[in-house]
């Protein structure tokens, strides 16, 4: 039986989850700050740390063991082209999916594999055809749609994502990359699944039914 379909994103307590890129201000250091400010909560847990080769040690408790589930159960990942764009700079070598990855694009570019599991494939004609092939990827495992914003937006006005996970940090933005920004919610009805408050975030899950 075909997993779930879902996302995973962190999200600051104004509803944002990514700083907003500015063409009259590139200034890539402060974008980073703010990201990585949004995202602290992540850094210091044992299995990303192991999973990227960070290091040794880190912490262990509910916020390790949901990062690990979310990892375990990803048997294939989609994609926006922005978000490859950037992943491809900062990214190592060894890229953290360790499954195959499916970029939505206009793009066309042979698979490209990297050390440790990952293969990049490039979907030229639409969403869906990249959600099957990477259904058919995944087996019984679940796939993600890692993101970017507009394309996790993409796949929930398409009726096409089954759940999703919040994790939301204690950080106000005031401006940036919303999560729900031109979200057709008269076909989208939400189910409250968990709530797992921590030390750092509040993992918030909910099953996605249509209106």
């Amino acid at each position: 039986m075909a997993g779930k379909v879902f996302f995973s994103v962190t999200m600051s307590l104004d509803g944002f989850i990514a700083p907003e890129e500015r063409m009259d201000d590139p200034d890539v250091q402060r974008w980073m700050a703010q990201w990585m400010e949004l995202q602290q909560w992540i850094f210091p847990q044992r299995f990303f740390r192991e999973n990227l080769k960070l290091g040794e040690g880190g912490e262990e408790g509910r916020d390790n063991d949901i990062v690990r589930e979310t990892f375990e159960r990803t048997g294939a990942s989609v994609m926006g082209k922005r978000m490859f764009d950037l992943g491809e700079q900062a990214w190592p070598e060894e890229a953290p999916f360790h499954t195959p990855v499916f970029v939505v694009t206009h793009e066309k570019r042979d698979p490209w594999e990297r050390p440790g599991g990952t293969t990049f494939h490039f979907v030229n004609d639409g969403i869906e055809t990249a959600l099957d092939r990477a259904r058919e990827a995944a087996g019984d495992r679940d796939v993600r749609i890692a993101g970017g914003g507009a394309t996790i937006l993409e796949y929930v006005n398409a009726s096409l994502i089954d759940e999703f996970s919040i994790a939301l940090s204690p950080v106000l933005f005031g401006s940036g990359i919303r999560l729900f920004e031109g979200v057709d919610a008269s076909r989208v009805a939400l189910e409250p699944v968990r709530a797992e408050p921590t030390q750092r975030v509040t993992h918030l899950t909910y099953a996605i039914r249509e209106r």
